[in-house]
């Protein structure tokens, strides 16, 4: 068997240039993309309790969104944005995922 010379790739941190191995599964790692504003998503699974908008409503920052119950802790989802209420996808005891689309501003 033939032994797989490793590949040495540059790195520039502050100003330094390194030289190292970067790993297969840094290689085909899926690619960091910023959050979308106007998309409210879960960030851990939960139960929606409470409901406190609907589509077309024009809000503010700070506005109450909806509860979601996650490990017995019922947290109050408040609006990042100022804007109006494009979507609701979530309805009152339903369970969601992590990282499920929830709400969105147009």
């Amino acid at each position: 068997m033939e032994k797989k010379e490793p590949i040495y790739q540059k790195l520039v941190i502050d100003d330094t240039v390194y030289e190292t191995i970067l790993t297969d599964k840094y290689l085909k790692r899926k690619p960091w993309k910023p959050a979308n504003p106007k998309h409210v998503l879960s960030i851990l699974p939960g139960t929606v309790r409470k409901i406190y908008v609907k589509e077309k409503q024009k809000i503010e920052v700070g506005h109450k969104l909806f509860v979601l119950e996650a490990m017995k802790m019922h947290n109050t989802i408040l609006s990042p944005v100022d804007g109006v209420v494009k979507c609701v996808n979530i309805s009152v005891d339903e369970a969601v995922p992590k990282s499920y689309l929830m709400i969105e501003f147009e």
